[in-house]
C-alpha cells in the first residue's frame, strides 16, 4: 500500500508537470513613451527638435507562458481559467505549429522593428511632415505569379503606369483588372525593369502577384526608440503618440495619465492587437484613467473594463491625438467614441 502511495504522488507531481499544449496571458508592465528619466529614453530624436513632455503616454504589454518560449503546465493552466485576469487559448491560436522559440522571438523583434518605423511615419504624415516611402519585394509565396520576375530586394515604382505611393495603389489596380496582366516596374540595382505580370485568384476573388511587401523609408530626422525585451507589433499606436508630442510644442497629454494599445500603419490606421484584457488591467494597475482601444477589439473589451478607467474606441492616429487632447483641456471626455456604444 505505501508503494501504491508513492507511485500514485509521482504519478500526481509528474501528471502537473508535464507541459500542455495552452498559452496563458496576463498582464504585463506599462511603459511611459514620453519616460526620460534614465540615461536612455524611450524616443529620442536627432535632427529635429524636442520638447519636454509631462504625463504619461503608456504603451501596455502582456506576459505570454506556454509555447515555444517556454511550456507552461497542466496546473498554472487550471489556475489560468480560474483567475480572471488571466487568459488561455489553444497554443495554436498563438503560434503556428512547429514554431522554434528563435523563430518566435525573431518573428516578435521583426514586429517591433516594423512597428516603430510604422508609427515614425504615421506620426509624421500626421504632423504634415513629408517623408520618403518605397515599397519593397521581401519574398514570394509559393506558386506565385511573379517568380522569375521579381526579386527580394525590388523596389516597386510604378504599376500601369501609375506611380505606387503605397499598396492601396497595387490593390486597387488589381481589382480593377479582375486577373488581367499588369505591367509593374521595379528597380533592381540602379535600373528601372519592367515586368508583365498576370495576377491570380487567391481563392476568395481578389487577385494577388503573391509578392510579400515591406515598407522602405527615408525619414527627415532620426527617431530612435528604446525599449529591452519588448517585442511585437502592439505598441505602434502610443510610440506614434509619443513622437507626435515629443517633437511639437506643449503637452499632448496635459499632464494626465493615458495608456492605449494598437498596431499602427503608415497611413495611421489603428488595427487589432491580442491581450486587450489583461492590458486594459495592466494600464489601470499602473495608473492610467484613460485607455485608448483598437475599435476592431471592442468585442473583447465590452464587460472586461477594469473600475476607474474609461476606454475609447480609435480607428486611427488622428482620433487617438484628439482624445487625448481632450483628456488634456479637461474637457468632458463622457461623449467620446466607446465600445459601449460599438
Amino acid at each position: 500500500m505505501m508503494l501504491s502511495g508513492v507511485l500514485a504522488v509521482g504519478l500526481g507531481i509528474a501528471a502537473a508537470t508535464i507541459p500542455v499544449p495552452y498559452v496563458v496571458e496576463r498582464a504585463g508592465p506599462t511603459f511611459n513613451t514620453l519616460d526620460r528619466s534614465g540615461d536612455t529614453p524611450v524616443i529620442s530624436v536627432t535632427g529635429h527638435e524636442t520638447y519636454p513632455a509631462k504625463g504619461n503616454l503608456d504603451l501596455t504589454t502582456v506576459y505570454v507562458e506556454g509555447g515555444p518560449t517556454g511550456p507552461v503546465s497542466i496546473v498554472g493552466v487550471f489556475g489560468a481559467w480560474l483567475d480572471r485576469s488571466k487568459s488561455v487559448y489553444p497554443q495554436e491560436l498563438i503560434y503556428p505549429t512547429g514554431t522554434t522559440k528563435e523563430q518566435a522571438e525573431e518573428q516578435s523583434s521583426v514586429a517591433m522593428t516594423t512597428s516603430q518605423e510604422n508609427a515614425v511615419a504615421s506620426a509624421l504624415r500626421e504632423l504634415n511632415i513629408p517623408f520618403g516611402q518605397q515599397l519593397q519585394a521581401a519574398g514570394l509565396s509559393n506558386g506565385s505569379p511573379s517568380a522569375g520576375k521579381v526579386q527580394d530586394g525590388d523596389i516597386f515604382e510604378t504599376i500601369n503606369g501609375k506611380p505606387i505611393t503605397s499598396l492601396t495603389v497595387v490593390q486597387e489596380e488589381l481589382a480593377a483588372g479582375r486577373g488581367a496582366p499588369v505591367t509593374l516596374v521595379v528597380q533592381r540595382a540602379g535600373e528601372s525593369l519592367a515586368q508583365t505580370i498576370t495576377p491570380k485568384d487567391n481563392g476568395s476573388g481578389r487577385y494577388i502577384l503573391g509578392i510579400m511587401l515591406k515598407y522602405v523609408f527615408t525619414f527627415p530626422f532620426d527617431v530612435k526608440i528604446s525599449l529591452d525585451k519588448v517585442g511585437g507589433p502592439s505598441a505602434g499606436l502610443m510610440f506614434a503618440l509619443g513622437i507626435v508630442d515629443t517633437v511639437t510644442p506643449g503637452d499632448l497629454t496635459g499632464g494626465k495619465h493615458i495608456a492605449g494599445t494598437g498596431t499602427i500603419s503608415p497611413d495611421g490606421t489603428v488595427g487589432p492587437i491580442g491581450g486587450i484584457r489583461q492590458k486594459m488591467l495592466g494600464a489601470r494597475a499602473g495608473g492610467a484613467t484613460l485607455f485608448l482601444a483598437p475599435a476592431d477589439n471592442c468585442d473583447e473589451v465590452a464587460g472586461n473594463v477594469p473600475e476607474g478607467l474609461q476606454v475609447v474606441k480609435v480607428e486611427n492616429l488622428d482620433q487617438a491625438r484628439s482624445a487625448v487632447e481632450r483628456a488634456a483641456s479637461s474637457q468632458d471626455t463622457a461623449g467620446l467614441p466607446s465600445c459601449a456604444s460599438n
